[in-house]
């Protein structure tokens, strides 16, 4: 287990990070955080796919859908849905969690919204921006630790993320690796 945890941190440490211009390492957002823009610190990653920040209020990152990390009815549906077990689901959740965490804690964010602000749990529907303009969203499904879930009108980015997406598979990243393929011993 230490040696996968390890593995995992050299591999997030090897990873070039998706900015929002070109979505390339090679192209930084050009003024990533500018007087007025709402910047704040991010306290957790609740999951893969879910902030909490410094000051209480909950985002989910629009555009994307990581397994569950926890025991709960989505779970149980995705499970079925998707034909695999809650075992191996929920260690991919876990996963992807992981990689988001590593990705987000404790460091500045901006936010950027879409059509709609909020969601029916009160979470802040937002896409995610590091400081060095890194773009957390399409970052974490580059990696292949999340699939698209584009629920209208917050489409903006679903082109890059069905690209993105696409390519993870391709390449076997993250939750398409040939490891988290196999059923769980």
């Amino acid at each position: 287990m230490r040696n996968l945890f390890v593995g995992l941190i050299a591999f997030l440490f090897s990873v070039n990070p998706v900015s929002p211009q070109g979505y390339s390492a090679e192209a930084k957002f050009q003024t990533p955080f500018v007087k007025g823009e709402q910047v704040v610190t991010v306290k957790r990653a609740i999951d893969g796919d879910s902030l909490e920040l410094s000051n209480g209020e909950r985002v989910r990152l629009i555009g994307i859908d990581t397994p569950e990390s926890r025991y709960n009815t989505k779970l149980y549906r995705d499970a079925e849905r998707q034909r695999k077990s809650t075992a191996e689901l929920l260690a991919m959740g876990k996963r992807a969690a992981l990689f988001t965490s590593q990705l987000v804690e404790g460091k500045r964010v901006r936010l950027e919204f879409d059509v709609q602000q909020k969601d029916r749990y009160d979470r802040i529907l937002a896409y995610v921006y590091l400081e060095d303009g890194t773009f957390v969203n399409a970052e974490i499904v580059r990696q292949g630790y999340a699939q698209i879930m584009t629920i209208p009108p917050n489409v903006k980015y679903q082109d890059l993320f069905l690209r993105l997406q696409k390519e993870a598979r391709e390449n076997g990243r993250g939750l398409w690796a040939r490891e988290m393929k196999q059923k769980p011993t």
